[in-house]
C-alpha cells in the first residue's frame, strides 16, 4: 500500500484525512512553547517593577523590544529562511530563545540584571521569533496535507487561545513560588519544542538558493502586491492593524481609570476574551467550510472591529460584565480571522516562495502595530485635559475601532476570487483528465 492510496481512504469513506505525526509532534511543541511564553510576558515587567525598581518609561523601553524587530528583521528573515534548511531553523529558533530566557535569571543569580540585560534578552527572543514564524507559517502546509490545512490552524489557534486563558494565571502561581526563577519554565518550553522538531522527519529544505538578498526582498513585496487575493489580505491587515492596536492599548487606561476596574476584575474579563477566541477557532473551521475563506474572514474582521464598540455600554451597564462579553466577542472573531487568513494566502504561493512572501506581509501589516499603539497613547493624553480620562479613552477606542472596520472593504471581494480560481483549477484538472483518457484510447 502506498502513501497515496493509505491517505485517500479517509477521504473516501467521509472521515477526514489524518493530519499526520509531523504535525502532532509540531502541534505538541507549539502548545508547550505556548504556554511558557506567557511566564515571561508576565514575569518581565513584573520583575522590572518589583526587583529592578524601573520606571515607567524603562518598563516601555523594555516592551518596545519586542516590535522593532519586525521592520527591520522581518523581510530580511524570510529571504533568509527560504535559503536555510526551515526545520533546522527553526530548531536553531527555539535555542537561542532558551538561551536568551534562561540568561535573565541566571543574572539576577549572579546580582548583574539590569534594564540594559532586559532590553537585549527581549530583542534576542524577538529577533528569533521572527525568524521562527516564517519557518511557522511554512511549516504546515509542508507537513500536512493540502485539505486539513484549516483544521492544523484551528488546532494551532485553539492552542494559542488556551494559552491566553491559562497562560496568565500559571505564570502568576510560578512567579509567586518561584520569583525570577519561573522563566526557567519558558525555557523548558523551548526546549520541548527543539525536541519536537528535532523528531520530526526531514522536510523545509532549502527552496531557493539564486538572486541576491535585494532581489529577494523586492520579490516578496511583489509577490504579495500582485497577486489580488495576497493584495486585499495584506490591505485589510493593515487597515485592522491601523485601528486595533489603538484599540487594545487604551483598553486597561479605560477599565482602571476611567471606569474604577478593578485588576482582578479586568483580569478575569480578558480571561473570557480568551475563552471567546477559544471558541472561535473551534466554529470557524466549520464557519469557512459552509460560507468559504474569504466570506468568512471579511465577515468577521467587521464584526470583530464592531462588538469592540461594546465596551461604549459602560458606565451605563456595570463595567466588569460589559469589558467581558465585548472582549469575548471580540477574540472570537479574531480567531476566526486568523483561521482563515494563512490558508487562503497560502493557496496562492508556491513553496518555493512562501517563506518571503510571509515575512513580507509580516512586515507590512505588523509594522504599523508599534505606531498604532503611540497614537492610541498619544490621543488620550491630549483629550483627557478637555474631556476628562474616561470620555478621551472612549472617543479614542471608538476612532480606533471605526479606522480598523474599513478592513471590511477590501476582504469583501476575496470569495469570488477564490471561487474563480478553484474553478479554474477543476477545469484544468477535468481538461488534464479528459485528454488523458483520449490519449489511453488512442494508444488502445
Amino acid at each position: 500500500m502506498t502513501a497515496d492510496t493509505a491517505r485517500a481512504r479517509p477521504e473516501q469513506s467521509g472521515r477526514p484525512t489524518p493530519l499526520g505525526r509531523g504535525f502532532a509532534l509540531f502541534w505538541a511543541g507549539q502548545s508547550v512553547s505556548l504556554v511558557g511564553d506567557k511566564v515571561t510576558v508576565f514575569v518581565v515587567p513584573t520583575l522590572m517593577i518589583f526587583v529592578l525598581h524601573a520606571s515607567a518609561l524603562q518598563v516601555g523601553v523594555v516592551a518596545m523590544a519586542q516590535y522593532l524587530g519586525i521592520p527591520l528583521l522581518g523581510p530580511v528573515a524570510g529571504v533568509l529562511v527560504d535559503r536555510w534548511d526551515k526545520r533546522r531553523t527553526m530548531l536553531v529558533c527555539d535555542l537561542v530563545r532558551l538561551a536568551a530566557v534562561a540568561a535573565i535569571p541566571l543574572a539576577h543569580a549572579l546580582d548583574a540584571l539590569s534594564t540594559p540585560l532586559l532590553f537585549a534578552c527581549v530583542a534576542v527572543i524577538s529577533g528569533a521569533t521572527i525568524f521562527f514564524n516564517v519557518g511557522y507559517l511554512v511549516a504546515v502546509p509542508a507537513v500536512v496535507p493540502k485539505d486539513g490545512m484549516v483544521r492544523a490552524y484551528s488546532r494551532l489557534e485553539g492552542s494559542g487561545s488556551v494559552a491566553e486563558v491559562a497562560g496568565p494565571s500559571v505564570a502568576a502561581a510560578l512567579y509567586s513560588a518561584l520569583g525570577v526563577a519561573a522563566l526557567l519554565v519558558d525555557a523548558a518550553s523551548y526546549l520541548v519544542s527543539a525536541a519536537c522538531f528535532r523528531r520530526m522527519r526531514p522536510w523545509g529544505e532549502r527552496t531557493v538558493e539564486e538572486g541576491s538578498i535585494r532581489e529577494r526582498l523586492t520579490r516578496g513585496f511583489r509577490l504579495n502586491w500582485a497577486d489580488p487575493v495576497l493584495r486585499r489580505v495584506v490591505l485589510a491587515a493593515v487597515l485592522l492593524n491601523c485601528g486595533g492596536p489603538v484599540y487594545v492599548t487604551v483598553l486597561p487606561v479605560l477599565a482602571y481609570r476611567g471606569l474604577g476596574v478593578q485588576v482582578g476584575v479586568f483580569g478575569a474579563a480578558m480571561s473570557v476574551a480568551a475563552l471567546g477566541a477559544l471558541l472561535g477557532a473551534v466554529v470557524a473551521p466549520r464557519l469557512s467550510l459552509r460560507f468559504g475563506l474569504g466570506r468568512t474572514m471579511a465577515w468577521s474582521l467587521l464584526l470583530h472591529c464592531l462588538v469592540g464598540l461594546g465596551v461604549l455600554a459602560a458606565p451605563t451597564l456595570p463595567p466588569g460584565p460589559v469589558i467581558a462579553v465585548t472582549m469575548g466577542c471580540y477574540g472570537f472573531f479574531m480567531s476566526c480571522i486568523n483561521v482563515c487568513s494563512a490558508p487562503a494566502r497560502q493557496s496562492r504561493m508556491s513553496a518555493r516562495n512562501q517563506g518571503v512572501m510571509h515575512a513580507a506581509f509580516r512586515t507590512v501589516t505588523w509594522g504599523v502595530i508599534p505606531l498604532a499603539a503611540l497614537v492610541g497613547g498619544l490621543a488620550v493624553s491630549l483629550l483627557t485635559g478637555p474631556l476628562g480620562v474616561l470620555d478621551a479613552a472612549r472617543l479614542t477606542m471608538a476612532g480606533g475601532t471605526l479606522l480598523a472596520a474599513c478592513s471590511f472593504v477590501p476582504a469583501l471581494g476575496l470569495q469570488p476570487l477564490l471561487d474563480a480560481a478553484e474553478r479554474a483549477k477543476s477545469e484544468a484538472e477535468g481538461a488534464a483528465a479528459v485528454a488523458r483518457t483520449t490519449a489511453a484510447e488512442g494508444a488502445a
